[in-house]
């Protein structure tokens, strides 16, 4: 790849001029590609950090919409703001990042998206955390906000939970999992020392970057207050999604492969070969994972071109890192190892939830498997075996079943009307009808739904729902939200509750539904889930001039009178 060049814009204000004999303490090199709308934002955030005495570098990847323009004129309004622009766009993060680093003068660097903002003592905290010891590096909290709703949840939060000063990443391998480059404060002399670099001409740039960083750093203090906010946008359109957000794209599983190969090339030559596992582990849990989740809305011809590329690097990584895994992840890998795209499709469906497979086996060797039919490999019978779960022992409430929509129909007025069917393939229930309900919350009042699952053949049920939207009533200042119906089973006096999973593509059922008793009208929308686990989901959006007047009025005033716990 041909490296473009970057130089300061030759324009007033461009590079700071009123305190030349100042070096600042900080550089927060805030990287752009035609974004102007929000990089006032992200610069606004970084000029009203409490440390003042920081440089600002916008780092523009040859925008072609009005970056320039906003570049430019916040540059004017603050001396502190340094505005560059790479003469080529370099389509990724890595080249405005480095070219922000070369044009820094202070001795320590941040890096900052032009779609986020940093909180107001970010800098403050992390420099204080490099004053008060020599570190390499120091790292914080990052704090992930939903764009859609404002939703705020921290990143891998377990691994910031506290104040620590490390000796190399060593002591704490769950780090491979925190690869943001912009969750830390990095020394310059540390970076210059190992010329430590982002790696230009590839995307997921980050993970390589930090995992250098982590294996070179012979100190670096990680504090839990939150130092990065990071705008999440799950609903974005292909051509605004994050990199991270184009699963579908083939080129991106080769991007992520081929980092993958990078970090191990770099372990192996950098003595930290001992790490091999736990980064393997981190790869399986959490980028292979982010594509299981997808695996049911993928065609045939995908799954192929995906097996194509990651199951050769499958294959290098440590039996040690496969045997961490959780036992239903573990199954999705090695079906699509097997090459099994509709047995994976299945096995996709509902990770994290504890849904059984439609059945399992009983194999020559007692042994109980995934699906049907014994393994007839080694490898396949290690990684589906599913005697250690106790399927057909395990208390009634954990047992594994699983709830599929098989067809849905929008019914009179507000209401939908569900086929329901029920796998239970370790025979818990027992022969006969079994009594069901379909159970659904918006706010705090639940509506209960009653049906009959009728069995088709040993250990399936069927049974059909009428969902009538009118009765599942919000709270009286309304309700803005989702929901996912869930299906209940009684047996005696124990009870199963199980989500239930909708056909992978429907067109929506829109509805607005006039409540009674005072409650303010809603649109009503009965949709499939669209991503992992892939549930039945409704959504509330109360509607007309009540609503818009009131609701805000009584959410306050019961959020005012509503107990504490002291």
């Amino acid at each position: 790849m041909t490296t473009p060049d970057a130089t300061p814009d030759a324009i007033p204000g461009a590079i700071p001029d009123i305190t030349p004999d100042i070096t600042p303490d900080v550089t927060v090199t805030v990287i752009v590609h035609n974004d102007a709308a929000r990089l006032p934002r992200a610069v606004a955030s970084v000029r009203r950090q409490t440390h003042r005495n920081l440089e600002i570098v916008i780092s523009d990847d040859a925008s072609t919409d009005d970056t320039p323009a906003v570049a430019r004129a916040l540059a004017a309004e603050d001396p502190r703001v340094v505005y560059l622009r790479l003469a080529e766009n370099s389509g990724g993060c890595s080249a405005p990042r480095n070219r922000g680093i070369e044009c820094s003068r202070a001795p320590y660097l941040m890096f900052l998206d032009s779609d986020d903002e940093l909180p107001e003592a970010a800098v403050e905290t992390l420099l204080a955390a490099h004053r008060a010891r020599d570190l390499d590096f120091a790292m914080g909290a990052v704090r992930r906000i939903r764009a859609d709703n404002g939703r705020r949840s921290t990143w891998m939060p377990h691994l910031v939970a506290e104040r620590r000063t490390l000796d190399g990443i060593e002591a704490d391998p769950r780090l491979f999992f925190e690869h943001l480059a912009t969750s830390k404060m990095y020394a310059r002399a540390f970076l210059d020392r190992h010329s430590l670099r982002f790696p230009e001409g590839i995307h997921y740039e980050d993970q390589l970057f930090s995992a250098q960083a982590y294996c070179l750093a012979k100190t670096f203090t990680i504090v839990p207050e939150p130092v990065y906010l990071w705008y999440i946008a799950p609903y974005a359109t292909a051509s605004a999604a994050s990199i991270s957000n184009q699963r579908d794209r083939l080129s991106n599983v080769g991007d992520r492969v081929h980092v993958q190969r990078l970090i191990d090339a770099f372990l192996a030559e950098s003595g930290h070969e001992s790490l091999r596992e736990d980064k393997d582990y981190k790869f399986l849990k959490h980028d292979f994972r982010m594509y299981a989740g997808d695996l049911p809305y993928r065609d045939e011809s995908w799954l192929a071109s995906f097996a194509d590329l990651v199951v050769p690097y499958l294959d290098t990584l440590t039996p040690g890192a496969y045997a961490r895994l959780p036992r239903a992840e573990r199954v999705v890998v090695q079906l699509v190892r097997d090459r099994r795209f509709a047995d994976a499709r299945q096995a996709a469906r509902g990770l994290g939830y504890e849904v059984a497979p439609r059945r399992i086996t009983t194999g020559p060797d007692g042994r109980t498997y995934w699906g049907e039919g014994a393994p007839r490999d080694a490898a396949a019978r290690r990684e589906l075996d599913l005697t250690d779960l106790e399927l057909d022992t395990r208390p009634f409430f954990s047992a594994r079943l699983r709830h599929e929509i098989t067809d849905l129909a929008r019914g009179p007025g507000a209401s939908v009307d569900l086929t329901v069917r029920t796998y239970d393939p370790a025979l818990r229930l027992p022969v006969g009808p079994q009594r069901a309900a379909l159970l659904l919350t918006p706010g705090s009042r639940r509506l209960t739904v009653p049906f009959r699952l009728s069995p088709v053949r040993p250990g399936v049920f069927e049974g059909h729902v009428h969902l009538d939207l009118t009765a599942a009533r919000p709270p009286r200042h309304g309700f803005t939200g989702v929901r996912h119906p869930v299906l209940r089973l009684r047996l005696g006096p124990h009870t199963h509750t199980g989500l239930l999973l909708a056909p992978p593509a429907f067109p929506p059922f829109t509805s607005r539904v006039p409540y009674h008793r005072g409650t303010a009208p809603h649109q009503v929308t009965v949709e499939p889930e669209g991503h992992a686990p892939g549930r039945l989901q409704v959504r509330w959006e109360p509607v007309g001039l009540t609503a818009r007047l009131t609701g805000p009025v009584l959410r306050r005033l019961k959020q005012a009178i509503r107990p504490t716990t002291p």
